[in-house]
């Protein structure tokens, strides 16, 4: 029989236990989504017997320049110094069942303020020490929200936010922050999905469900500029086109008008997709970042990951995400003139051939490579006899990698002590003389997500994982994904690039010439030429059609080839009224 591991959890507001923080961190410059840290596995399922880990709808927070971030159904929190290395903190009091697409707002860095109760009936939270976590909760009661968002502007005066329907909009109250928190009277309805416009607030897959319609949630307001930034998420958690729009206006409770631009947030393609309902923070050196929603979606659909890209604004105050090459490594948010620059390490493993010491049914030693976090490997076990390698075929520089790890018959629930994964990666030439890339033999820290930056460079041709310790009952790996520079060319520029616009005015179908030395393209896109925001990364293929336009504007495009080597020019933009 399995064993199997719960954390003690009961339907009631708040617990009391002894404040505690695990470490897990890596000494590097760079990052890869999603991040790596010790995501919980859910109890909301447990009745049913499926286990996984999971993240979702963050709440980014800064607070006395240090950062924290809450997560739906933790069982606590996690606190970082530099947006990359996080520590998780059980806190002294909390809900027993985590918060619920929590939110969170610092008041004047005196006061941290955090609600998210799973009933929607909730009160609001307040703590000037998070580290401890000895939150007190407001002698009242908020009710009906889902999805709530809490923001108190300059001035100290306070709103409330929510929303999370197929039906009902997005809507605000005013709050009396002296009286706790009183609501008023008034409810403002601020705006709904219009899906006969927005293409990509559509239902489904690439918006492809014409029956059911999408779902609007997850909001959060971000001032910058005097401006009031109302960002919220569509069409739905579980798709690779959930994203994140935004409304602009001039004051908390609007009038807003749409961004032409959105979605400002969006990762359809790539190793894991889905950059919704998120959360903006200024980081380090006041560059923002957005937090957002990934999708696993193996094990149910509420099986998700955290993500996080730069964010800007631009001449013309619209804001906007970068998701260009959005799962491969970036430079870390703390490294100054870097903050979150693409590294231009390419994906070196990318479907090459792969060998493994054993495996489970119909899960293939394969499906590291694939680049698809839905697809995985299963070892007959879990034990230090496990061992799975790749041929790059041909030599590379290696600069990192990154291993995910899959949640398959796992049989955990809620946060137990003594979660952690051992390891080592070694890399070779000849397939018969190895050294070690990474060792994490004496590993204490959970790190499902693990991505190491080697402290020097390796010329390899071959890579092999070493497994030492899993916590599940079998060893399982969505991706083994090694990054750095091959040693051949980069692809041409792609040829015969054309984008034809249909007649319903969403859609579009994109073609090109696809071309041998090549592992995938990105399909860019935007509002004018200068303003070419979005992009699609598409493997191996030569078209794509995409249900996520707006209507009623125009748009620019451009593509590019990509492989181990590098990256091709970008073909010259076209217009496309």
């Amino acid at each position: 029989m399995k064993k199997i591991y719960f954390a003690f959890s009961i339907f009631a507001c708040l617990y009391c236990s002894t404040p505690h923080a695990s470490a897990q961190s890596t000494q590097s410059n760079t990052y890869c989504n999603p991040i790596n840290i010790d995501y919980t596995y859910m109890i909301y399922n447990a009745n049913s017997g499926i286990s996984y880990r999971s993240g979702a709808d963050p709440a980014i927070v800064r607070f006395r320049n240090e950062y924290y971030l809450f997560v739906t159904r933790s069982l606590g929190y996690w606190h970082s110094t530099d947006l990359k290395n996080w520590d998780f903190i059980t806190p002294e009091k909390w809900y027993f069942q985590g918060s619920n697409a929590p939110a969170a707002s610092n008041y004047k860095d005196s006061v941290l303020y955090v609600t998210g109760d799973p009933s929607g009936s909730m009160s609001i939270l307040y703590t000037d020490d998070p580290k401890k976590g000895n939150w007190k909760a407001v002698p009242s009661i908020l009710n009906d929200l889902q999805d709530p968002d809490l923001f108190i502007d300059d001035n100290g005066k306070a709103y409330m936010f929510w929303g999370s329907s197929n039906k009902f909009p997005i809507r605000g109250i005013t709050l009396d922050k002296e009286k706790n928190f009183k609501p008023s009277d008034k409810v403002d309805t601020l705006f709904n999905l219009d899906e006969s416009k927005h293409g990509w607030e559509r239902f489904g897959e690439n918006n492809s469900d014409t029956a059911l319609g999408g779902y609007i949630e997850g909001a959060w307001l971000t001032k910058h500029n005097d401006k009031y930034y109302m960002q919220y998420a569509a069409p739905g958690t579980e798709f690779n086109v959930y994203g994140d729009g935004t409304y602009i206006g001039d004051e908390p409770l609007g009038p807003y008008h749409y961004a032409p631009n959105n979605p400002i947030s969006f990762k359809p393609g790539g190793f894991i997709n889905g950059a919704g309902h998120g959360s903006t923070v200024r980081g380090p050196q006041d560059q923002y970042w957005h937090f957002t929603t990934m999708a696993v979606n193996v094990n149910i659909g509420w099986e998700r990951r955290i993500g996080m890209f730069p964010t800007f604004f631009d001449k013309d105050g619209l804001m906007y995400c970068s998701t260009y090459f959005g799962d491969y490594p970036h430079y870390a948010p703390a490294i100054p003139g870097k903050m979150g620059a693409f590294t231009g390490w390419m994906l070196l493993s990318y479907k090459k051939p792969v060998k493994a010491s054993s495996l489970v049914e119909n899960y293939k030693p394969k499906n590291v490579t694939d680049e698809n976090v839905k697809t995985f490997w299963v070892a007959e076990n879990n034990d230090d006899r496990q061992w799975i390698e790749i041929d790059l075929l041909r030599p590379g520089k290696v600069f990192a990698v990154q291993i995910d790890y899959n949640d398959y018959h796992s049989n955990i629930y809620g946060k137990p002590p003594g979660l952690y994964q051992r390891y080592t990666i070694e890399g070779s030439l000849d397939g018969k003389s190895w050294s070690n890339l990474v060792d994490r033999s004496d590993n204490f820290n959970d790190v499902p997500n693990d991505y190491v930056e080697l402290a020097s460079p390796q010329t390899v041709r071959y890579v092999r994982y070493k497994n030492i310790h899993v916590p599940t009952p079998y060893l399982s790996i969505s991706g083994l994904r090694v990054f750095g520079i091959g040693e051949g060319k980069k692809p041409a520029e792609v040829k015969n690039f054309s984008v034809n616009r249909k007649q319903d005015r969403r859609d579009a179908l994109i073609k090109w010439a696809s071309q041998q030395n090549c592992q995938g393209y990105n399909v860019l896109w935007g509002i004018a030429p200068d303003k070419m925001y979005s992009s699609w990364m598409v493997y191996d293929g030569d078209s794509l059609e995409m249900r996520n336009l707006n209507a009623d504007q125009s748009y620019y495009f451009s593509i590019e080839a990509f492989n181990e080597n590098g990256v091709s020019v970008k073909t010259p933009v076209l217009e496309i009224k």
